[in-house]
């Protein structure tokens, strides 16, 4: 947890970015079109760019610093993400990250349709975007495998 007196005037993308030293979070248009700034505020996606800091006071923030597991290793929507090569350059991934892992978190199962629908606040310019939706329907996979029980699984 974070508690910090900021100026009234700074967004949150700046508070995490300059003050905090989370510069996993990227800023590209500042006006909320390219979705390179978003973050999760109470699991919800959000850009940073468009939300002053003092508006998320108390809520919780993720950012794609906090979207590993617990020991560090990558979460299964980051390690698609490498298997699958949806990251090229890397400038559009942090808020790819968090965008879809709003969407995994509602929604084991999404269709191509719905993944490009979540991502189409999202540009990125160098994967086409195939690759991320392919991504996000393995990790989706993979998720949807681990919350079966283990008593449910007939071999």
């Amino acid at each position: 947890m974070y508690e910090k007196d900021v100026d009234s005037r700074c967004t949150l993308g700046d508070f995490l970015r300059n003050d905090l030293g989370l510069t996993g979070t990227h800023y590209g248009c500042e006006h909320g079109v390219c979705g390179a700034c978003t973050v999760l505020l109470n699991s919800k996606s959000v850009r940073s760019c468009l939300l002053l800091a003092v508006q998320a006071n108390g809520s919780e923030i993720t950012t794609i610093e906090g979207l590993a597991n617990d020991d560090g290793t990558l979460s299964e929507l980051q390690q698609a993400f490498t298997e699958c090569h949806a990251l090229q350059c890397g400038f559009c991934t942090p808020g790819m990250l968090t965008t879809l892992t709003e969407l995994l978190s509602e929604n084991l199962s999404p269709t191509e349709a719905q993944v490009k629908s979540a991502i189409s606040g999202n540009l990125c310019r160098c994967t086409g975007y195939q690759p991320i939706v392919d991504a996000t329907i393995l990790a989706a996979s993979r998720l949807r495998d681990k919350s079966i029980p283990s008593a449910a699984i007939k071999q």
